[in-house]
């Protein structure tokens, strides 16, 4: 059996030293939970550094999502939840698939109060894929298409900056967005599109 050996006391950490790592211990968690879990988690940026590494989004996402499961679940017992971790891969695929080509880029200015429609002629079966942002302010969105008797609604957004998604068609016809400027300023999309489509139709 061995004994180990007694530390010198000289080796040992002083208490200065053990506090101020205490200090740097401190400043590290504080910077995480305001830099990185209140962004990513709340959607609460107070630094802005959230919002440059795109954890402001996500957490906004995060709360709307949680506010719309609360209230299916209340009216159908339903129960839904994500993760940080899941969050953070569909932010990294989203950053991949933007990093692809895109067929159309399509810019618009709405004033406050107005709205206008944007689609893509596809066949039944086809596929679109696009990323939308806005600046200056929020949209109110329906991404929706009806053709004859036939009529499908994909996605539906209020006071949103931005989104990203595909799609593939049920039936043959005119796919895409109406969009509508609720906020008191002047808000410009900007609409990016790849996919099986003929021709984009835009009305007012």
């Amino acid at each position: 059996m061995h004994n180990a050996p007694k530390p010198n006391i000289e080796d040992l950490p002083t208490k200065a030293q053990l506090r101020r790592s205490s200090i740097i211990a401190g400043i590290g968690a504080v910077f995480i939970g305001v830099c990185v879990y209140l962004p990513a988690e709340h959607g609460t940026d107070p630094t802005g550094v959230g919002n440059i590494l795109g954890l402001t989004e996500m957490g906004e996402i995060k709360q709307q999502l949680a506010a719309e499961a609360a209230a299916d679940g209340a009216l159908h017992g339903g129960d839904e939840s994500s993760s940080l971790m899941n969050d953070i891969f569909v932010l990294f695929v989203g950053a991949a698939q933007a990093q692809e080509a895109w067929q159309d880029e399509i810019t618009f200015t709405l004033a406050p109060g107005d709205s206008t429609e944007i689609k893509a002629t596809m066949e039944e079966g086809a596929t679109l894929t696009y990323a939308w942002s806005s600046t200056g302010g929020r949209v109110n969105f329906d991404l929706h298409a009806h053709s004859g008797g036939d009529a499908v609604t994909y996605e539906k957004g209020r006071g949103q900056t931005s989104g990203e998604g595909s799609f593939q068609t049920p039936f043959a016809g005119d796919h895409g967005w109406f969009w509508r400027n609720r906020d008191n300023a002047d808000v410009t999309v900007t609409l990016q599109l790849r996919g099986d489509y003929s021709e984009i139709v835009r009305s007012e």
